[in-house]
């Protein structure tokens, strides 16, 4: 190893060398974390909806309709997308 090579290191081959690494922020192990329980959390639902007790054309109408309707305050959209809908 030349001085050259060794002027040229920086602190992550530095520490290579010696056979240590920097420690990382604990947002890289909470952003893991989060990212998995979210896909955790979207598979869960995923199966929920699987499972539901309604049929599968009744459980299709609720989802669009709630997912069009997209708020709380949406119970007049409501009927007139039952309404739409059957019309179809």
């Amino acid at each position: 190893m030349k001085l050259q090579d060794i002027t040229n290191l920086d602190k992550e081959d530095f520490l290579g060398l010696l056979g240590l690494e920097t420690k990382h922020p604990m947002t890289h192990r909470m952003l893991g974390t989060l990212g998995t329980f979210g896909i955790g959390l979207l598979v869960g639902a995923g199966v929920a909806l699987l499972l539901a007790p309604k049929p599968g054309s009744e459980l299709r109408q609720d989802l669009r309709t709630k997912l069009h309707c997209g708020c709380k305050g949406c119970e007049a959209d409501d009927s007139e997308a039952g309404a739409s809908t059957a019309a179809q």
